[in-house]
């Protein structure tokens, strides 16, 4: 079908104001924030999609998928468009992007079981603002909070500020609706547990809009105790002082909301205020009385425990205000958006990774000595760095951050500078054993390592593709290396 006949067919499933064919929206939505400046300066090299529309059901879905499956239209799955690996960019001439904007309940809240229920395109922001009315949480706080949305939170295997005491989003589901290009809709019901066989939440949660399109989410709410929240913070020598204090807090058993060590030039950035040029380790506590008592104490002893990587502690008042600032919202993407209209330069950029308590801080002093070694642009960097903001049992992750004076053509910046940085700290990451992807998804920047980061097991991924999208129409070059989109790289 051509372009033409594709909206006049649309058409006949959704109405007329369920489908945008502004050439501005358009163009908006060709790309995501992975290529930010680019975008900015209007020399995006990928086509835009066909039209953006709106399903108000499940069942506008299913016929939405069905449509682009019976004709070979790639469909990009979206909800709040904060997604930072290329996940949303658009490599197919004949695209829509479906958007769950108009799947906007908030279907339940049950605080007797624990759980609520919502539409895909619920902001997150909005549904914890209605479980705080009655002291209750999502424990889901990202740095997007005030603008991501559920259905991409969950198809990216998001995770939150609070994840070290509330886990990431894929303990927080219970259930969930998914439709799949074929036009089946599956239900996966609320239980606590099951050993129904393999969990096949599993095969939605992180997808990356791959393999089906989410409609619907069941989350575990939480108890919430702000009068008792604690905070901690420390000036270390280097950190791998944090590192290790992270892992005996953590080892011992104890769960703190938020456990974080910054390098010194990460620390600049956040910390300006009090940092001294150190390294910075931080902590908060928070839960029931006696939990935060408990945990408060683990803290101190393992910074005593560990008292000669130690330089001061620091008030805590200034945490507790870094905290309550921490979240960027739509105004604050709108604004550094419109800085990059003017100028040469944004906000820099992340790459995160996990491995275990062995590796990590190898891993990160590699990365380090790598790129001040063999990159040739390192001149241009004004920022390198970074700090560990999740931590496990078994080790914790890493971002690395970093920026840069901007010395080419905008439409170049990426090659030059960024995917150059992000290909250094994924091999040393793998060289390693570790994950080149902790929370942001693979996306379609990523894809190249997507066999070296699962190995053998890539068979079973693989075969995930071909079972529920035969015809290859979901989020064409995402997760899945493609050929055909590596001019777009």
């Amino acid at each position: 079908m051509n372009n033409e006949m594709i909206i006049e067919q649309l058409k006949t499933v959704l109405k007329p104001t369920q489908i945008n064919t502004n050439s501005e929206d358009l163009y908006d939505a060709s790309a995501d924030r992975y290529k930010k400046y680019a975008k900015a300066r209007k020399v995006l090299d990928v086509p835009s999609p066909l039209a953006i529309v709106y399903p108000d059901s499940p069942e506008q879905v299913r016929d939405l998928l069905v449509f682009c499956n019976t004709n070979q239209v790639n469909v990009i799955p979206r909800a709040g468009k904060t997604a930072t690996e290329g996940g949303l960019e658009n490599w197919k001439e004949q695209t829509l992007v479906i958007d769950a904007l108009h799947l906007d309940r908030i279907i339940n809240i049950d605080t007797y079981n624990m759980q609520a229920t919502v539409q895909a395109g619920v902001p997150l922001q909005e549904l914890e603002d209605a479980l705080r009315k009655d002291g209750f949480t999502t424990g889901h706080s990202p740095q997007s909070k005030p603008v991501a949305k559920l259905g991409g939170l969950v198809a990216t295997r998001s995770i939150g500020q609070f994840s070290t005491l509330y886990g990431a989003i894929e303990d927080m589901v219970v259930g969930l609706e998914c439709v799949f290009p074929d036009g089946h809709i599956s239900r996966i019901k609320n239980v606590p547990r099951r050993s129904g066989g393999p969990d096949i939440r599993h095969i939605v949660i992180g997808n990356e809009g791959t393999l089906c399109y989410i409609t619907e989410v069941t989350v575990k709410i939480f108890k919430i105790y702000p009068e008792n929240n604690t905070f901690y913070g420390y000036l270390i020598k280097d950190i791998d002082t944090g590192i290790k204090i992270l892992r005996e807090v953590m080892v011992n058993g104890f769960r703190p909301s938020v456990a974080r060590t910054y390098s010194e030039e990460d620390a600049a950035q956040h910390f300006y205020h009090f940092h001294k040029n150190k390294c910075v380790l931080l902590f908060m506590a928070e839960g029931p009385e006696g939990i935060v008592k408990a945990t408060g104490e683990a803290i101190e002893q393992a910074v005593e425990k560990f008292k000669d990587g130690i330089i001061e502690q620091v008030d805590s008042k200034h945490i507790e205000n870094w905290f309550n600032n921490l979240n960027w919202s739509q105004q604050d993407i709108d604004d550094e958006f419109e800085g990059m209209k003017e100028h040469d330069s944004h906000s820099g950029f992340t790459t995160e990774i996990s491995a275990d308590w062995s590796t990590i801080t190898e891993i990160y002093h590699n990365v380090i000595k790598r790129i001040k070694e063999d990159y040739p642009r390192y001149h241009d960097l004004t920022l390198l760095g970074g700090h560990s903001s999740h931590s496990y049992i078994n080790g914790t992750n890493m971002y690395f951050v970093y920026n840069y004076d901007i010395h080419c053509a905008p439409e170049d910046e990426m090659r030059v500078y960024h995917h150059p940085l992000q290909r250094i700290i994924v091999e040393e990451t793998l060289k390693l054993g570790g994950s080149m992807c902790h929370h942001h998804g693979i996306g379609k920047f990523r894809n190249e390592w997507t066999k070296m980061e699962h190995g053998s097991a890539y068979y079973m991924l693989e075969k995930l593709k071909e079972a529920f999208d035969p015809n290859g129409i979901m989020n064409f070059g995402t997760i899945f290396p493609q050929e055909e989109g590596k001019k777009y790289q």
